[in-house]
């Protein structure tokens, strides 16, 4: 029995959509990748957090950063604000979920960093808060997000996937961190 929607039906949409954040976002994605490499150049850090499948994401693109992505090259300074339990529930105990990222972004950001916050819907209040904390500390604020964008909230950059479906707009924000390591990897390694 089949639920109607196939291997084949997904694909397709997302072809569709990627299709779509290749017109619309090429010239954001390129400016967002020539400040990451910029700020590493400097010596500066990438903040990254996110909610759910966007905080997975946002460990992942520390990982890849401090890691590796393609080639070996140095560790990069990358930190995701989701991976470390201790501070994550001390933090939503202490002073309400919604300052999650803001706490931890006052903590560590310091002016030329980037901060990346992922959010598919463009409404999380513990993100929009994270990106504000980065723009007062005089880092860059970065926000991956879906159609709808930034609600009631401003980055530096908005990259928002041309997309509402949740699914979709995660799979071309994993393809734009790694269009960005694969950019770092090209100066870095």
């Amino acid at each position: 029995m089949s639920s109607g929607t196939t291997f084949a039906d997904h694909f397709a949409s997302h072809q569709q959509v990627v299709r779509q954040s290749i017109i619309e976002l090429n010239d954001v994605a390129d400016a967002v990748e020539r400040v990451l490499i910029e700020a590493l150049h400097k010596g500066n850090k990438i903040i990254s957090f996110g909610n759910g499948g966007s905080a997975t994401q946002a460990s992942h693109l520390a990982g890849e950063l401090i890691g590796r992505f393609l080639k070996n090259r140095r560790p990069l300074p990358a930190i995701a604000l989701v991976s470390d339990p201790g501070s994550v529930t001390c933090i939503a105990n202490d002073f309400g979920y919604a300052a999650l990222f803001e706490r931890q972004v006052e903590g560590l950001a310091r002016p030329g960093d980037v901060a990346i916050g992922l959010t598919t819907s463009g409404r999380s209040e513990n993100v929009k808060r994270g990106l504000a904390a980065a723009q007062r500390a005089g880092a860059i604020a970065v926000a991956l997000t879906g159609a709808a964008g930034l609600i009631d909230a401003t980055a530096d950059f908005v990259v928002a996937v041309p997309s509402a479906e949740t699914a979709s707009i995660q799979e071309v924000h994993l393809m734009l961190l790694h269009a960005w390591c694969q950019g770092v990897d090209k100066v870095f390694a």
